[in-house]
């Protein structure tokens, strides 16, 4: 059985067409309060239970999953994965400072507490952020569903550029599989959500860009490297990420650039009013549907990405 969090309504429901079975009824409702009611409308005894749900901001799409969790637990529920195709406080993964929390530590801690046997992440920020958690973890890429989409654009001669050092096995990936070569911006971050470009590594002059990286969150990054890739003779560039958080000015700043296109997926449910014409929205429905496929039939993970 399949229920979903009121997080991305429209992919949990695209999952259930290609599994070809229903979502399960589930009531999400909140108290005067705002404090959060869940209840499971079917019988879930002895069934493997999977809760569709990303972890975005505010906090209530994670406590909806943890309660989702632990009512199909407490429902007695042979098996319970959690689906979560993006995993809030993902970037918070290891102590850089004096005193402050490791955020995906505490996730890991919430979601194996809760209940749940086993996690379906698509694009953690940091492949380590597997271990944070005792329980098995299937790790997707959104990787082959973005490559395949510039793959049919017939883009030539591509160098894929790392936004920053921390994206380089991404882009290196993605160079292999369009079969082009690698740039990296050299980027300092003197704070929070505030990049600026220092050097840019790799011959782009005169060649078609692709800015690859696992996130786009205000957008400060991506279009600081789309302004330093065109003033050193970049064609034309095009930006790609699994995550579109597009928060604050990123939409703004993606729509004034001179990006030819920014190609995303739907693992965060993107609204209207952040939608602007260079956005392209691929879905990983089908790759999700299949890995859940996979995992109840006990079958490779791994070969969705042969």
């Amino acid at each position: 059985m399949m229920l979903s969090g009121s997080a991305n309504r429209p992919l949990a429901e695209e999952i259930s067409q290609h599994i070809g079975m229903p979502l399960g009824d589930v009531t999400i409702r909140r108290f005067a309060d705002g404090e959060i009611f869940v209840r499971i409308n079917e019988n879930v005894r002895g069934r493997d239970i999977y809760i569709i749900q990303s972890t975005t901001a505010p906090g209530d799409t994670i406590m909806e999953l943890l309660l989702l969790i632990d009512a199909a637990r407490r429902a007695s529920a042979a098996r319970i994965t959690a689906v979560v195709p993006y995993l809030g406080y993902a970037r918070q993964d290891r102590k850089d400072q004096p005193r402050v929390a490791i955020g995906a530590k505490l996730m890991a801690n919430m979601i194996t507490t809760a209940g749940a046997d086993r996690v379906l992440g698509v694009d953690f920020h940091q492949h380590q952020l597997q271990g944070f958690f005792d329980i098995p973890v299937d790790h997707l890429y959104a990787a082959p569903v973005i490559t395949r989409y510039f793959r049919e654009k017939e883009i030539s001669n591509v160098v894929v550029v790392a936004p920053d050092v921390g994206a380089a096995k991404m882009a290196r990936g993605f160079a292999k599989r369009l079969h082009g070569t690698i740039g990296i911006i050299d980027k300092r971050r003197p704070t929070a959500n505030v990049a600026e470009v220092l050097n840019v590594i790799g011959d782009v002059e005169g060649r078609d860009c692709l800015l690859a990286d696992d996130l786009i969150d205000t957008a400060g990054t991506m279009a600081e490297a789309v302004t330093a890739l065109k003033l050193r003779g970049a064609r034309d560039v095009y930006c790609c990420a699994t995550h579109a958080l597009l928060s604050g000015p990123a939409v703004e700043r993606l729509s004034k650039s001179a990006v030819a296109e920014v190609v995303v997926t739907n693992t965060i449910c993107i609204p209207e009013e952040k939608r602007f014409p260079q956005l392209t929205i691929l879905s990983v429905g089908d790759l999700i549907a299949r890995a859940i496929r996979y995992t109840h039939s006990n079958e490779s993970v791994s070969s969705l990405f042969d």
